[in-house]
Formats: C-alpha cells, structure tokens, sequence
C-alpha cells in the first residue's frame, strides 16, 4: 500500500484452507474446510454461534495450528512463515474483548507499525497512523486513553490498527460488532476498498444484509463444514438460510441495489398497531 492514501500495490497474495480440521476438548470445530480468499476480493464468512467461523479465521491467519489439512498464506504452509513476516503478510481484527492496558489511542494504532521496525516502509509510520485514524473517524480520539472508549469506540480504534499495519492480506472477525448503523456501513464501505485496491479481505459476519450488500463471495459455514459458497446471491437463498438458521427468513432484492434481503420471518401480533399503547 502506499504511504499516505492507503491504496494496495499490485499484489497476488491471498490466505487458503485446504481440508483443514481442528479439534478442540473433544468437540470437531473444524471437520475438512477448504476456504480461500484471493486478492482483490472480499469474502464474508457467515453462520450461527458455533459454526467454527473463528477458529477458521484463527487458522486461516496462521494462529491455529489446525489438527489436518493444511493453511496456506501467500501460497506458503503457515507453519514455515516467520513471525516477523506474518506480520507484513496479514492483519487480523479479533473480536473485542475489552483492554485492561492503559495508553493513548494513537500508540495502540503504532502497534499495527511493529512488524515494519527497522525496514524502509517505517519512515512513514506518522503519516500511516494519521491516514488509519483519519479513515476510522478515530481522530479526534488519538490523545484519549484506551481504556476510556466506549464499545463502538475501541472497535473503530483497532480498525485503524488494522489498517496500520498495511498488510496485503486483512482477516475481520466480527468487525462490525458494537457499532452503530453509520459506522457499520463505515467498517464495510473500507473493507470493500481494501479488496478493490488489491488486498485479499475476508470478514467474519453475522449480519446476512451486510455480507449480501458488500460481499464479492460469501462462505456459509455450519457446524464445522462449508454448506455453500458463492456469490450472496447463489447462497443467500430461503431454505437454505432456514435450514442452517433453523428459522424461516424471506429473501427479496433491495429496490436499489437487487442484493438480496434477507427478512426473517416473525409471529403475527408481535408488534402491537401504532396507537393501541396507554400511557
């Protein structure tokens, strides 16, 4: 990417899973995935609470060791990467957890800079910083201690570390949990930029509408194992989605873009007519 703006350099990296299974305390997590992402695109991978959409992205950034099968990043066994060139190969957003640690926005956003010490790409680490915060709204935050922010605030803060580290290869989990509406759409909008601009992104998402709305593929995950792949529009159907969700949902198109929608489908009388509440 270049220093200031953000836009990738010409790049064919991409990260991929091959049958890959992991196993944890006895319970398959993993059972035979192959997933890839490839650069230039951006992937959403969905399903339900316990699907093993983490663990996959885990594996994927080469974090998790996976049980078999193999991980690959730029075309490499993720094994054989160095650390110190993981970390100029791929970032990763995990989901958040809180901080207990106490410092200034601006320098959790340097960390994302840590893999590029003492290389050419590191003169340009203040203006790479100033550009992550502008791009996340976060600004106005950079003299703030962490561990004041708000939710919505921390998550847009390790965007902007993400961003940061400018890295071909960009794995999301959960990146738009805590936000609000404008943000979210914020969160997407970038992600979708990075993937046009030549990185490989891949985002972890539980929100059906904004996989469809910004997704070049999406990776629908169930139990372990890749139900479907495709475009959202190839795997965004109602049956499908009502048979992993085990919840009826309607899909339309959005009268604008022709994304599917999806709607889930709720009990007559949930929501009482406007008018019929005393008080």
């Amino acid at each position: 990417m270049s220093a200031v703006t953000g836009t990738a350099v010409a790049t064919t990296a991409g990260a991929e899973l091959r049958g890959v299974g992991v196993t944890i305390a006895g319970r398959r997590i993993l059972d035979g995935v192959d997933l890839a992402v490839r650069a230039g695109e951006l992937v959403a991978l969905i399903g339900p609470n316990g699907a093993g959409k983490s663990t996959a992205l885990g594996v994927l950034a080469g974090d998790t060791a996976p049980e078999s099968g193999t991980a690959l990043i730029d075309g490499r066994d993720a094994r054989t990467v160095k650390v110190g060139e993981l970390g100029r190969l791929r970032a990763v957003l995990l989901q958040q957890k809180g901080v207990s640690f106490s410092y200034p926005v601006r320098e959790v956003v340097a960390m994302g800079r840590m893999p590029w010490a003492r290389t050419p790409q590191s003169d340009d680490d203040a203006a790479i910083i100033a550009d992550a915060l502008e791009r996340t709204s976060t600004a106005h935050l950079a003299d703030r201690d962490v561990t004041t922010l708000s939710g919505g605030e921390l998550a847009r803060v390790s965007l902007a570390r993400v961003l940061a580290q400018r890295c071909p290869i960009v794995l999301l989990d959960e990146p738009t949990d805590a936000l609000d509406l404008g943000h979210q759409e914020q969160v997407l909008t970038l992600a979708a930029e990075l993937a046009r601009a030549g990185c490989a992104v891949l985002a972890v998402l539980h929100d059906l509408n904004l996989a469809a709305a910004y997704a070049d593929r999406v990776v629908l995950l169930s139990d372990g194992r890749v139900v479907a792949e495709g475009t959202p529009e190839e795997v965004l159907t109602a049956d499908r989605l009502a048979d992993v969700y085990a919840y009826p949902v309607d899909v339309i198109l959005h009268p604008e873009s022709g994304a599917p929608l999806v709607l889930p489908v709720r009990p007559q009388g949930v929501r009482r007519p406007s008018g019929t509440i005393e008080g």
